[in-house]
């Protein structure tokens, strides 16, 4: 039998509205060809608009989900996200601890709906624990600016080297930098160590507010570095893939436009006029789910 395709461990919190979380990382991973060993880290409470609240596990179930399929599974890659609590981030910086030679990417998203006081305690341990473990970090320019350079009094705002270099004071030996603003409406995204770039792309603006798109590009990257790629060519094609998501990203609910991470999936226009056109099976209507006792 086949081995199959490369695996990567998942650190993160269900997402009831599809857009990011482990929703996210499933689909974005299967979909660049690694197979996803999600670790759920909590939930969110959630709409496809706004984050309301969080619940995090407890880290022994945190630890246990992860000790049991590591010790099954070999992996090539680790991948943390969102996961709600030092404590978790504790118990996970421990377990990656354990595995020195797999790789680790670890994603940093905007934490602007959470109160102050648990946010800054988060940071902190992500800081202090997490950081020195990991081998790329991602994050939007604004959300790694406010962390990694709060006191930043440079009249210029910083560039991706300027951040490396801060993650590489915490030991990162490298830093995907998403949505540096540039004039005329693009953003570049930037794969940075404190002495180079590496990589870089440049993409248009979308005039629709998205979710879900970090956790999308740091799932995508943590297969493709799975699967082999060098690191500048796996952040090239992460990019390149998630640029196609958000193009053609939908609107499910009322909220946010989330990433078509499956785009490669849908049938094109003529296959859909060939279905339309051929003779099916009758339509059978679904009855409705009404108890009855």
């Amino acid at each position: 039998m086949e081995s199959g395709p490369p695996c990567v461990l998942v650190f993160n919190a269900s997402d009831p509205s599809g857009a990011g979380g482990l929703a996210a990382d499933i689909t974005a991973i299967a979909s660049v060809g690694a197979h996803p060993l999600p670790i759920v880290t909590g939930a969110y409470v959630r709409d496809t608009a706004e984050v309301f609240d969080h619940f995090p596990f407890d880290e022994d179930a945190v630890a246990e989900q992860a000790r049991a399929i590591l010790e099954d599974v070999p992996v090539q890659v680790i991948k943390v996200g969102f996961v709600g609590s030092p404590e978790n981030l504790s118990t996970i910086a421990e377990i990656a601890t354990d595995y020195p030679d797999v790789p680790l990417i670890a994603y940093m998203p905007s934490l602007s709906w959470w109160d102050e006081g648990p946010t800054d305690l988060y940071e902190d341990a992500f800081r202090e624990l997490l950081l020195p473990q990991t081998t790329v970090l991602v994050g939007n320019h604004s959300t790694l600016w406010r962390w990694l350079l709060p006191e930043w009094n440079n009249e210029r705002s910083p560039t991706a080297r300027d951040l490396a270099k801060a993650a590489a004071e915490m030991g990162v030996p490298y830093t995907l930098v998403t949505g540096v603003p540039l004039p005329e409406q693009f953003i570049d995204n930037v794969l940075a160590t404190p002495q180079a770039v590496l990589a870089s792309e440049k993409f248009e603006r979308f005039d629709a507010g998205f979710a879900g798109a970090g956790d999308t590009l740091s799932g995508a990257l943590a297969a493709l570095l799975a699967g082999g790629a060098d690191l500048p060519s796996a952040a090239t094609e992460a990019l390149a893939y998630l640029d196609r998501c958000l193009d053609g990203g939908f609107r499910p609910g009322m909220g946010h436009v989330v990433p078509d991470r499956l785009f490669w999936a849908q049938p094109d226009d003529d296959e859909d006029d060939e279905a339309d056109a051929a003779p099916g099976l009758p339509a059978f209507d679904l009855p409705s789910h009404e108890t009855k006792h």
